[in-house]
């Protein structure tokens, strides 16, 4: 199997692109806060065999400040020390959500949700968790690579 690119995606279609990056963008300006989103798409990503993501994500997390070892231990995070309740809830209700629709989430998994989350916030993670799996999807069945050199700013 070719690990080339299988379409300059980024080069195409403008609208969609902009809409996808526009509500990413919003995401991260959501009440979650930047390094809550972050860890979530890095989680979404490592499940989801995003390669270009879960570079990405990491990479804006060590930029945050965030401990290599911890983000290291995202993969294992029931096991883990690190992460604090709420971000052991929104990490739960992440990955029970991306297991649509082999597997659907709880009453138990929404209730541990609520007991960190209001509705708004809900609804804000609700987007985030989908926004990095429609990144996820369109980049790793179009083989986008991971680049050498990261592009400016990213």
């Amino acid at each position: 199997m070719s690990q080339a690119a299988r379409i300059p995606l980024f080069q195409l279609a403008p609208a969609n692109l902009q809409a996808m990056i526009a509500l990413s963008a919003s995401v991260k300006k959501s009440s979650l806060g930047v390094r809550l989103v972050e860890l979530i798409n890095l989680r979404i990503s490592q499940i989801n065999g995003c390669g270009v993501c879960v570079d990405m994500h990491w990479r804006d997390l060590i930029k945050q400040g965030a401990e290599p070892r911890h983000l290291n231990a995202i993969a294992g995070w029931r096991e883990a020390p690190f992460f604090s309740a709420l971000e052991r809830a929104a990490l739960n209700w992440a990955e029970a959500v991306n297991a649509l629709p082999h597997q659907h989430p709880t009453d138990d998994d929404f209730a541990q949700l609520k007991e960190h989350f209001t509705d708004n916030e809900i609804a804000e993670l609700s987007y985030a968790i989908a926004v990095i799996r429609g990144w996820n999807v369109i980049n790793a069945s179009l083989h986008n690579q991971i680049p050498e050199v990261p592009a400016p700013g990213f």
